[in-house]
């Protein structure tokens, strides 16, 4: 009988020393699940039902009440986008700065909250490094874009890459007519599809875009989270004598109201043109003015 009464001991040890952690484990834990539902903005019926539980059993949960499995919480998890671990993790300390960041982004309006988030990985992320090989120069014709983007690349050893051309040569269509043919909306998933490629096959690179790549929200985002964006530009009257001192009349052509047109591309394009990470200004500049601003611009 004594084997009896010496394996006993361990087991009454062991509940005794977990008690402690036990008791708060599900407390904290529900803690945990209610604050990041309620960061997220989600009431508990849409967390329930992403998550495929009731919604009775997520109140339990946030409760802290009754025994829950790995694979329901990993479907909370997945449910409120974040990792197992993220939601098993517990708080780090409580900062002052983490507290100032904190009462900074609840003041910012959603748009610039979207903003600030996207910026804040895109800056910190661990692929920064790997961004910045590839510079986009994004911006209306007639900025200097082509000219600029041609020097840059052949001074720094990397290709030049036109993103229309590039679309012209997958489609084995010229641009105007791939507009006629397909639409704009046909013309932006191909530019979408044709900058992904570019993206895939580039590690480094200088690519000039179309100015309205701005439009496509899937594309634009692409361009910013793979490429250190540059916007390219210069003053309505500049863009548009550039453009007819090349020889394309096509601006003013049966339109006398470019001008008043292009003014407002440009108005209603500038806050997202602004989400570049720098703005190269190339009013009343030479080309080589220009250039080393662009140089100081991309390698500081």
């Amino acid at each position: 009988m004594s084997f009896n009464s010496d394996t006993e001991s361990p087991p009454v040890e062991a509940r005794s020393d977990a008690a402690p952690a036990s008791s708060t484990l599900l407390p904290t834990l529900g803690k945990r699940v209610r604050e990041i539902r309620d960061r997220r903005g989600m009431t508990r019926k849409l967390v329930a039902r992403e998550a495929g539980v009731s919604e009775r059993h997520l109140a339990h949960v946030e409760g802290g009440e009754g025994n829950v499995s790995i694979v329901l919480l990993d479907n909370i998890a997945r449910a409120l986008d974040v990792s197992l671990v993220e939601l098993l993790a517990p708080e780090t300390e409580d900062t002052v700065e983490r507290r100032l960041i904190r009462r900074f982004l609840e003041r910012l309006p959603q748009h610039r909250l979207e903003e600030v988030v996207f910026r804040l990985m895109r800056d910190f992320g661990h692929e920064e490094s790997v961004r910045r090989k590839r510079i986009a120069l994004i911006g209306l014709r007639g900025a200097g874009k082509s000219t600029l983007g041609t020097r840059l690349a052949r001074e720094e050893g990397m290709p030049f890459i036109e993103l229309d051309r590039e679309i012209e040569k997958e489609t084995g269509i010229p641009g105007r007519e791939i507009f006629a043919l397909y639409g704009q909306a046909g013309y932006r998933r191909i530019e979408k599809r044709t900058l992904d490629r570019v993206i895939r096959e580039h590690s480094r690179a200088v690519i000039s875009v179309g100015g309205g790549v701005v439009s496509q929200p899937e594309s634009f985002e692409m361009l910013l989270s793979n490429c250190l964006t540059v916007w390219v530009k210069a003053t309505p009257e500049e863009h548009m004598a550039r453009v007819m001192a090349q020889g394309d009349l096509r601006p003013m052509a049966g339109n006398d109201e470019a001008m008043d047109d292009l003014k407002r591309i440009l108005e209603a394009r500038e806050a997202l043109y602004a989400k570049a990470d720098t703005v190269l200004d190339t009013s009343g500049e030479s080309a080589d003015e220009s250039f080393m601003k662009l140089r100081r611009l991309v390698m500081s």
